[in-house]
């Protein structure tokens, strides 16, 4: 049934229904980036988040004391009221018709595109889910957990090694909270020294950024020196030992998540970037497919925070 609904999907999907949504997504996109440009990172973070719970429903979407955006693996996303706005202004268009699951899928591909990454076409066509539950997020991948966990979560949802390293290339853009990988700065060994891992100079810059008692809900960007432009930079980082989170550094010490950093690192000055833009709409694509709702699976809901 999932691959059925899947295989529905379609680029043209609005052609007749409501050819305005893509542009109307856009400018709203647009709008809210010119004003906030870390909007770009938290929409493209919001609809990774939705997808690996229920698959791409707007699940994520719907507010309340117990839904999925409450759990705390969901903690600082953001974009949730450049989702809204877009509904709206689609509703005052084409009432009943463009999904939120998919409007949050064109959102996402707007936001790369506004940070100078690559464009794609957006197969749509997904329905709302009508299930959002805290409890359901502990599938998301957590920066604490190791490789093999992380290959594992991506395989369940048919995405393979190539997949997860290309898909974590998002942090190329963003930032997160000290509070997220301060424990890598201090005591991280039975020595009390910092992660071995962070290349040493890497570790006084984020120690001058998240001091040892400090609150941690400091913003600190995950690509340094190129926190606003989608590029490979953030695969650098990786290779040179300065990247933030323990998860991504982590995809330089197993074999096989190696070898593809080190390819989107490139070493040939003019080619970097060339492949990862390439992969990077593909592996889209694939997520944005995980389960699909269709048929009496789901709805076209009205508000994108409450079921219909």
């Amino acid at each position: 049934l999932a691959n059925s609904a899947k295989s529905q999907l379609s680029i043209a999907y609005y052609a007749s229904s409501c050819p305005q949504a893509e542009g109307i997504v856009r400018s709203t996109v647009q709008s809210h980036f010119n004003s906030d440009p870390t909007i770009a990172p938290g929409l493209l973070r919001l609809h990774f988040h939705d997808c690996f719970v229920q698959g791409c429903d707007a699940s994520i979407l719907i507010s309340g004391t117990s839904s999925e955006r409450t759990a705390f693996t969901n903690v600082g996303l953001k974009g949730f009221d450049v989702i809204d706005d877009a509904k709206a202004q689609v509703e005052s268009v084409c009432p009943g018709v463009v999904s939120c699951a998919d409007i949050l899928a064109l959102a996402a591909r707007d936001s790369v595109d506004l940070t100078g990454g690559p464009n794609w076409g957006v197969p749509l066509g997904r329905l709302d889910g009508k299930r959002s539950s805290a409890s359901d997020a502990v599938n998301l991948p957590s920066p604490l957990e190791s490789i093999a966990v992380h290959r594992q979560k991506f395989a369940d949802k048919g995405l393979n090694d190539h997949d997860l390293v290309t898909l974590v290339g998002a942090h190329t853009i963003g930032q997160t909270d000290c509070r997220f990988f301060q424990y890598r700065l201090y005591n991280f060994t039975p020595t009390g020294n910092a992660d071995p891992s962070i290349n040493q100079p890497n570790i006084a810059q984020l120690q001058t950024l998240c001091p040892k008692n400090g609150n941690g809900l400091t913003k600190v960007a995950l690509d340094r020196d190129s926190r606003t432009k989608f590029d490979v930079n953030f695969f650098k980082n990786i290779r040179d030992g300065n990247a933030v989170l323990e998860s991504d550094q982590r995809l330089w010490g197993d074999d096989a998540t190696q070898a593809i950093v080190q390819n989107y690192a490139g070493n040939l000055r003019g080619l970097f970037g060339v492949r990862f833009n390439f992969d990077f709409p593909k592996a889209m694509v694939k997520m944005s497919g995980i389960g699909v709702k269709s048929g009496s699976d789901g709805e076209v809901r009205k508000m994108c925070s409450k079921f219909n």
